[in-house]
């Protein structure tokens, strides 16, 4: 590959109380990657995200950011974190909402320039949300919410965008839409997305890496059988009704 790496992962270790939740991790992101990455609840997920925005300190191991270690490369990344909570009655619009990321920018207590409401508009505008720009955020529904937080991600214009599971608050009806609009930003920087959901990422990301404690990752959205299973330490078989995937079989709880 002629590119260089956004982000770089060389023996990532991470213990809690030293027991380790992250165990030799290896992973390079590329720019126009759309990454999936999937594993069971407590498998070490979010912390890999933490991790690479440097709010969690490796045990051992490093990450560098274009060159940059995750304190002084996160400047180069957009995260939208697994729950955004927040009043539903508190009087602040679309506009403000992703106008917040923008603080990072400018000095705290200042007026916002003209360029952060240019970078807003556009922010908007990339997730189908400028037309709700002076709604107030409340009242929007889970998935329209959700889709003004990438916009509040994506307004410092982030090389890397990472998602903890963006779809646990979007109605069904529309993840289609949501994930549509993901492949569409994909042209303009790198994506990683962690999910559950194995059958409707595997439609749409690129590349899928399978993580619990450590990482199964060769590079492509083909995953062995073998991998899945270690993952989830049970039985998988596949399945096809239009797109082939796989799924858990029934099992004894471990």
């Amino acid at each position: 590959m002629n590119e260089n790496p956004i982000l770089e992962i060389n023996d990532l270790w991470v213990d809690y109380d030293s027991l380790p939740v992250l165990e030799a991790v290896n992973l390079e992101i590329y720019p126009h990657d759309f990454l999936g990455i999937i594993g069971p609840n407590g498998g070490g997920k979010t912390t890999l995200l933490r991790t690479m925005l440097g709010l969690i300190k490796p045990t051992r191991g490093q990450i560098s950011i274009r060159g940059h270690r995750p304190q002084q490369g996160r400047t180069e990344i957009g995260y939208v974190p697994q729950y955004s909570l927040f009043d539903h009655d508190f009087p602040m619009s679309v506009r403000e909402v992703v106008l917040m990321g923008r603080l990072g920018k400018k000095r705290l207590f200042r007026n916002y320039r003209a360029t952060d409401f240019t970078a807003a508009h556009q922010a908007l505008t990339a997730v189908d949300m400028l037309d709700y720009a002076d709604r107030q955020i409340g009242k929007l529904s889970g998935g329209q919410q959700q889709r003004v937080f990438v916009a509040r991600a994506l307004v410092t214009e982030p090389k890397l965008l990472l998602l903890d599971e963006p779809m646990a608050s979007v109605d069904s009806a529309m993840q289609e839409g949501f994930y549509e609009m993901l492949v569409r930003l994909k042209e303009t920087m790198a994506i990683v997305l962690v999910s559950h959901d194995i059958s409707a990422v595997s439609v749409y990301v690129d590349k899928i890496a399978c993580l619990n404690h450590r990482l199964y990752y060769h590079g492509t959205k083909e995953i062995n059988v073998s991998d899945l299973e270690e993952t989830y330490q049970c039985p998988v078989q596949m399945i096809a009704h239009g797109i082939p995937h796989r799924v858990l079989k029934e099992h004894a709880d471990r």
